[in-house]
């Protein structure tokens, strides 16, 4: 969070004062004694710059285009009440008897919640099947709907969905990417790198890296970000197997990453409790076109998940690449509390993208290099999707190659991990900027 330090240099009004934008004032540093004998109207001020920082003003006009009184800072010594109309910007003092006063001018930086309201909410549904390598939400962002209601998202280069939120457990800024606007208003962020404190420099980068989905590979249960039965045990039904009782190894790891960089960071509160999808549903043959599909999904047995439908995994009919951002399964909408209209089953409300998500940012046809969507990474990243069971190649999770490219990988390889998060709707106006990387939405102090 961007901190300031309070200076305060009083002024002395008349009893019958009311200033107005344009008026003059002689600015003179003086003791406070001095002030008070002194029968000249001083005025001192403090402008907010870009960072949230307050910064004396030599100015004799009061900032007007761009710039609001804060009327909560501003304080005036002996009672005296202050006021500003919103269109004139003029400014009013109430008082009893002769004043002194500080005022503090906020700039007037949009707020994501603004960027959310006024931002063109697009009905048109881009071809999944090309890669994005435009910014193709410059005119407004794409629609879909969710498990709560109707979802906005950005795809392609997004140069304004950069948003700066919490210090990890050393000090730096965490930075994220934000991949959509969810039904219910909450944002859904990726983890995008960190950086120096109060500044807008960051590395891209990951959590975690060299991190398995699960060391053992030879069960269908083991695609799930939890699954049915003790670690090394064999699964002999869907139900058994999708079972939500033990985690898999890599949500052990984000939930730790998620405690250590989040919740004893101070910043747990701003997280919102919403659905993360672990599509473990099972279309069938017809729908994945893998002519081996069994449709059990369970042990061995040969099955393609939901999204392997949606991918175009076996199918060569591209106008079948057709992402969702709902559900199929209850079971498999993580959530810490079902009130929140999932499961129930997480320990932190942290997950990570879905192969829908990364479809619908821009990655293309699977196995298509894009080298300028805003997914793209020096490193190969877990997505939150089951692939497919194969008793041969083994569990296959949906994976972001290093090039940008989306294709399927087993879940004993080691790779990077980028957790995702979503923030309140509550607090989405206290988040300020225009989501360039150099003015990232962040939270200013109030």
């Amino acid at each position: 969070m961007q901190k300031f330090k309070k200076k305060r240099l009083p002024i002395l009004v008349g009893i019958s004062l009311f200033l107005v934008s344009t008026a003059n004032f002689n600015l003179k540093m003086k003791e406070e004694n001095k002030l008070q004998e002194s029968n000249r109207e001083l005025l001192a001020m403090f402008v907010q710059d870009e960072n949230g920082e307050y910064n004396a003003n030599p100015s004799k006009e009061f900032p007007k285009e761009g710039y609001k009184l804060n009327l909560e800072k501003s304080t005036c010594k002996n009672g005296g009440i202050l006021s500003q109309d919103n269109e004139t910007k003029k400014i009013g003092l109430k008082i009893q008897k002769s004043d002194q006063c500080t005022l503090y001018f906020d700039k007037e930086i949009p707020t994501l919640k603004e960027y959310y309201d006024t931002v063109t909410k697009k009905t048109n549904v881009p071809i999944f099947a090309n890669p994005a390598t435009t910014d193709e939400t410059e005119d407004g962002l794409f629609s879909m709907e969710d498990d709560y209601g109707m979802s906005y998202y950005f795809r392609g280069t997004a140069p304004n969905n950069y948003l700066k939120f919490g210090q990890d457990a050393i000090g730096q800024d965490m930075w994220w990417r934000i991949i959509r606007f969810n039904g219910d208003g909450t944002v859904r962020i990726i983890y995008d790198g960190a950086g120096p404190a109060s500044s807008n420099t960051y590395k891209r980068g990951f959590a975690l890296i060299d991190q398995a989905w699960n060391t053992n590979n030879n069960d269908a249960k083991y695609v799930g970000w939890m699954y049915g039965g003790m670690n090394g045990s064999a699964s002999t039904s869907k139900e058994e197997a999708q079972r939500n009782e033990t985690d898999s190894e890599i949500k052990i790891k984000v939930d730790e990453w998620y405690k250590t960089n989040i919740v004893d960071t101070g910043y747990g509160n701003f997280v919102a409790d919403s659905i993360f999808c672990n599509d473990r549903s099972i279309p069938g043959k017809a729908e994945t076109g893998w002519s081996s599909d069994t449709g059990l999904g369970y042990g061995t047995n040969k099955t393609g998940f939901g999204a392997s439908s949606r991918t175009n995994v076996w199918n060569t009919d591209v106008s079948k690449i057709q992402p969702r951002f709902t559900c199929l399964q209850e079971n498999d909408k993580f959530t810490v509390s079902i009130s929140s209209g999932g499961n129930g089953a997480l320990t932190y409300p942290v997950g990570l993208i879905t192969a829908d998500e990364v479809l619908a940012a821009g990655c293309g046809v699977l196995d298509t290099t894009n080298e300028s969507y805003y997914l793209l990474k020096t490193k190969w990243n877990w997505t939150f999707s089951p692939a497919y069971m194969n008793s041969s190649l083994n569990g296959r999770i949906f994976r972001i190659g290093s090039f940008g490219f989306m294709n399927v990988w087993g879940v004993h390889y080691k790779g990077a991990v980028a957790p995702v998060i979503n923030i309140k709707v509550e607090f989405l106006n206290q988040f300020k900027g225009t989501g360039t990387i150099n003015n990232p939405y962040r939270i200013f102090n109030t």
